[in-house]
């Protein structure tokens, strides 16, 4: 099998996987924007399902990005951190599961400790 400009570089692999290329893929020069912000985090549940994040997935999370209107994010609400969809509509905030089992969490700004931790870029799971 062959595959040419994966990343800019050729890779030849051979069908009896005798032969390797020269270097491999570093994934952190791939998947993570900003080092020092950047976090590899493991999901525990399957509030995500519906958009491709399942339970034992490792979600990359950067801190640095700024979390806006639809953005997957993982929040802290009252101590406890959340994977979600964030939604924001004039002064209302709203974390959204994608799943039906899960009910929006409307966030009261006045009553509950909140923030985003961070901004999911990217999700890593196995077939």
């Amino acid at each position: 099998m062959e595959i040419e400009q994966f990343f800019g570089t050729e890779y030849k692999y051979g069908i009896d996987n005798q032969t390797h290329p020269d270097h491999g893929i570093d994934l952190n020069e791939h998947l993570v924007r900003n080092k020092p912000s950047t976090f590899f985090m493991r999901v525990n549940g399957d509030a995500m399902i519906g958009a491709g994040i399942f339970h034992g997935d490792v979600v990359i999370v950067d801190r640095s990005i700024k979390a806006s209107n639809g953005k997957v994010v993982i929040a802290s609400l009252n101590g406890e951190m959340l994977i979600r969809r964030l939604e924001r509509t004039f002064n209302k905030i709203r974390l959204v599961p994608e799943t039906t089992r899960l009910s929006p969490i409307d966030v009261d700004l006045s009553g509950a400790e909140f923030s985003v931790w961070g901004v999911v870029t990217y999700v890593i799971h196995s077939l």
